[in-house]
Formats: structure tokens, C-alpha cells, sequence
């Protein structure tokens, strides 16, 4: 290992729920891999809503309590391979998707979860797969399953995880609606779907309209629009709820808008239950480690179904070398400034993905 100062590693921390102010910077010794863990040198580590969510305390049930370091996702190489690792190998550059703790320099993370990147892509771009373009692509085909010619509407389609969606979902051929502001109608267009403005149209009006309804909903979402969202499938259709978009306010948990979440989503559970010909799905690309794993220097999660995470991963990476899907990266910062990244979220959002780099 490498001498001196050199020794010690940086990483993000929450030291309590509220907004960008409560990051700080740390330095300590190196985390050592645990029982089939590999300590990976982080090359790239996401900044996402979800992130804003964990930091806020609005993230769900399960999620890690202060002190804990964010961090969604990360690319980097192998370092060391703890007790029971057999698949990787020093050296190898790898992807995971943690859920929380990326934001470091060095992290453990399960080598079930890892999955292998081809070292002349660009991490930032590759971060971009990990999880919108999985969380777009699994919701699309493994739960909704999506087929050729059905119609979908896609909430917050200019965001990142609805860019991704409208990019897959035109390559699956399928005919496309999405809501976003005004400002993002062209943006829209560019991606093949019909932009709807949120803020001065009727979605389930137009979808109605145009389509007559829609097989499949990609809602990020959540809350009472996911009422209206049900009210515009058609008969089969699918209504896929994976997001709460709307909890947060100034960076911080805004309290009414978390209960409306949760008697908007017990309603549309309820109204799934009394229209069998509709149907609403949850989705959830990652499952928390056992509470037994949570230490520092470890990730909090990794993939719910790690076998289909390493094929769809796979997909993925073809079409991004192919030049079919087109994940952008808006802005890369040192670990330093991780306060201002989580300040860019709501700017960017539009933009690409916000990028730490150890």
C-alpha cells in the first residue's frame, strides 16, 4: 500500500437529514472487504435525486440513518478481494449499484452485485447505465413488459431516468407520450414522444385524445398523479410506480407532500384491486444488505436480481457502443464539492448526470 499521508481515503458524509449543507468531507483510514466483499477505487460516483432523497430523510423504509455516506452508484477498479471473492480479480474495472455510500474514494461492495466494464468506456457515461438506463430498461421489459406497437406514457420525460425510458422505448417500437415543462417540449419531440406540458395540459385529457388510452406508465413520480396516471390505462394496460418525486421542497422533506405520497399510492393500490383488467406494478431495482453488512466503508445495497442486473447490463452496454442510446454527463466535480453537486440536482436535472470524481 502506498506510504504517508497517501494512506487515507475521503468520503462523504451525512451527519444528519436536511439540505446540501449537511454534507461534509472526512478522511480516514481505508476500509478493509468484508465476507465476499471487494474494495474498489472509485473512478466515478452519481449525484441523483435519489441521493437528495436519502440525505433528506424522505427515502423509504429501510434507509440508512445518520451518520451514512451517500452515493447511488459508482464505477472504479478493483483493489483488494475479500474472503469468499471468486469471480473478480484485482485490477478489474467494475460498476455497482450501491444505493448509498459510493460517494468515497475507496468503498467495499458486494462482488455478487458488481458487474464487469469495459475499460475503454467513459465511467461517467457508464454510471448512466447503472441506473437510469437499468431502472428504464427493467421497468419497460422485465415489468411492464412492453411490446412492440403498445403505447406508454412517461412522466418527468426530460428527467433522467424519462429520457432513458423514451430512448428505450423507442427502440422497442413503441408509441410514446411524455410529460415535462414547456421549456423541455423540444426535447421531447427529439426523443419521438409527444410532449405533454404538466403544467398547462391535461395528460390524461390528451392520452385520451390521441390514443384512447396507453398500455404502459412509466411513473417516477408517485402520489396523486399516479391516480390520474391509472384513470389513463387502457384495458391490459400497466401502470408501473417506481419514484416520489414530488417530497421534496428546498432540498428538505416537506411533510404534506410525504402524506399525499402515501394516501395517493394506498388509493391506486386499492383501485388495483377493484379493476382486474388494470394492474399497477411497483418497481424497485435495488434491495438493502443485511443491517449485519452496514459499517462504514461498505455500500448500503445492490442489485435486486443481480443475475438479470449483469444481462441488462450487458444490453446496455451494446446499445451505448452501438450509439443507440445517448447518456450525457452534465457536469463532473471533485469529491470536494459534493455540496454543490446535490445544489445542481434540480438545475440539472434536465441536463445529464452530475458526476463526482475522486
Amino acid at each position: 500500500m502506498e506510504n504517508g499521508n497517501r494512506d487515507r481515503t475521503k468520503r462523504v458524509v451525512v451527519d444528519h437529514f436536511g439540505g446540501p449543507e449537511v454534507l461534509r468531507v472526512i478522511e480516514e483510514d481505508p476500509p478493509r472487504p468484508g465476507w465476499g466483499e471487494v474494495r474498489v477505487k472509485v473512478l466515478a460516483a452519481g449525484v441523483s435525486f435519489t441521493d437528495a432523497q436519502l440525505r433528506a430523510g424522505t427515502y423509504l423504509p429501510g434507509a440508512p440513518k445518520p451518520p451514512f455516506t451517500p452515493g447511488y452508484e459508482l464505477v472504479g477498479d478493483v483493489e483488494e478481494l475479500g474472503p469468499g471473492c471468486s469471480r473478480l480479480r484485482e485490477g478489474d474495472r467494475i460498476g455497482a449499484l450501491t444505493v448509498w455510500g459510493a460517494d468515497a474514494e475507496r468503498v467495499c461492495v458486494p462482488e455478487s452485485g458488481a458487474v464487469n466494464v469495459p475499460a475503454d468506456l467513459d465511467p461517467g457515461e457508464v454510471l448512466s447505465l447503472l441506473f437510469p438506463y437499468m431502472t428504464a430498461h427493467q421497468v419497460l421489459h422485465r415489468t411492464a413488459k412492453a411490446k412492440s406497437g403498445e403505447t406508454a406514457l412517461v412522466h418527468g420525460a426530460a428527467g433522467r431516468v424519462g429520457v432513458a425510458a423514451l430512448e428505450l422505448g423507442a427502440l422497442a417500437g413503441l408509441r410514446l407520450f411524455g410529460t415535462a415543462s414547456a421549456r423541455d417540449r423540444e426535447k421531447v419531440e427529439r426523443l419521438g414522444a409527444v410532449a405533454i406540458d404538466y403544467r398547462s395540459e391535461d395528460f390524461l385529457a390528451r392520452v385520451r385524445e390521441h390514443a384512447g388510452g396507453v398500455d404502459v406508465v412509466v411513473d417516477s413520480l408517485g402520489g396523486p398523479i399516479s391516480l390520474r396516471s391509472f384513470r389513463a390505462l387502457r384495458p391490459g394496460g400497466r401502470l408501473v410506480v417506481f419514484g416520489r418525486y414530488d417530497t421534496l421542497r428546498g432540498g428538505h422533506k416537506d411533510w404534506p407532500a410525504v402524506m399525499r405520497w402515501y394516501a395517493a399510492i394506498a388509493a391506486v393500490w386499492l383501485w388495483d384491486k377493484l379493476s382486474p383488467r388494470r394492474r399497477v406494478l411497483a418497481y424497485h431495482v435495488q434491495k438493502y444488505r443485511d443491517r449485519a453488512t452496514r459499517r462504514d466503508g461498505a455500500v448500503g445495497g445492490e442489485p435486486m436480481n443481480p443475475q438479470w442486473f449483469r444481462e441488462d447490463f450487458g444490453t446496455l452496454i451494446e446499445l451505448l457502443r452501438e450509439g443507440k442510446i445517448h447518456p450525457v454527463v452534465a457536469e463532473r466535480l471533485p469529491l470536494s464539492e459534493a455540496r454543490h453537486a446535490h445544489e445542481l440536482l434540480e438545475s440539472s436535472a434536465s441536463k445529464g448526470k452530475l458526476v463526482l470524481v475522486p
